[in-house]
């Protein structure tokens, strides 16, 4: 009677364990959301309201995606949409959904050698750093960021290939490392606005160029595909997306600010 009482406790605890366990999902997110501190704003706000843990993996957008094509992520939170919709039509994704946006802006020395500062036309900007030779810091990561900095190297007719050298340094690092070498490198560097307004170490540098609608960035969130991979947390990562997309969900994206300043602007049509 004894053992079979302590193996029914055994299993009960077992079963409570493993419950316990599959309360939390993985988000792959892009490093904006986790440096400009909207996740530390967020998740206790999701974990509140539905006993869900959110552990998150901060990297680029294009190692995000990789990270949910292995399946080591149940939901993706990144900020580069023609990956994100060939992810979903590739089948290793169910759903993509637009969630906030906020923009990019180029951020630079004060001393701005390449005579830029002030002008709203991020090609034109571009164009007069390749061609003064003024140093310039690429994330070169396969970021989001650095999909839009290399988009619009494109637009503005600059064929890095070619017209590469030593101004211009990859870095192979996330945002706020990026932002650090441009500071001692008095260089420029593509930004979001999210990270740029949380950064702690601005002294020297500001921002260049803002407000060209080429410079838009949108945030969406995807569910890895469980048919591709069978542990993939549906019921709890579908929570975390549906409160993303929620009033209630929007509504506190809104309502995340440093010094007054709002930093992400909720946009989903769900």
């Amino acid at each position: 009677m004894m053992k079979t009482l302590v193996a029914c406790a055994l299993s009960a605890l077992m079963l409570t364990t493993a419950a316990a366990q599959e309360r939390f999902i993985t988000v792959a997110s892009t490093t904006s959301t986790q440096d400009s501190g909207l996740f530390s704003h967020l998740l206790p706000l999701f974990k509140a309201k539905t006993g869900i843990e959110v552990k998150v993996i901060a990297q680029g957008t294009g190692q995000a995606l990789d990270t949910g094509r292995r399946g080591d992520a149940d939901v993706l939170f990144v900020h580069a949409k023609p990956q994100e919709e060939e992810f979903v039509a590739q089948g290793f994704g169910i759903e993509r959904f637009d969630v906030m946006y906020n923009d990019f802006v180029l951020i630079g020395p004060a001393s701005d050698p390449a005579g830029i500062k002030g002008g709203k036309d991020i090609a034109a900007a571009l164009t007069k750093i390749q061609s003064q030779g003024a140093a310039f810091v690429s994330r070169g990561d396969k970021s989001g960021t650095h999909a839009a900095e290399l988009a619009l190297w494109k637009e503005a007719g600059v064929d890095l290939a070619a017209k590469r050298g030593p101004w211009y340094r990859e870095i192979g690092q996330g945002m706020g490392a990026a932002l650090n070498t441009a500071k001692a490198m008095e260089a420029y560097v593509l930004a979001d606005r999210g990270t740029w307004i949380s950064f702690k170490n601005k002294e020297g540098l500001s921002v260049a160029i803002e407000g060209d609608r080429r410079l838009f960035n949108q945030y969406g969130v995807i569910m890895v595909n469980p048919a591709k991979h069978s542990w993939v947390k549906t019921e709890p990562g579908k929570a975390f997306m549906d409160y993303l997309l929620s009033a209630e969900g929007q509504s506190a994206i809104a309502s995340y600010k440093i010094e007054g300043q709002q930093l992400f602007f909720p946009n989903a049509k769900r």
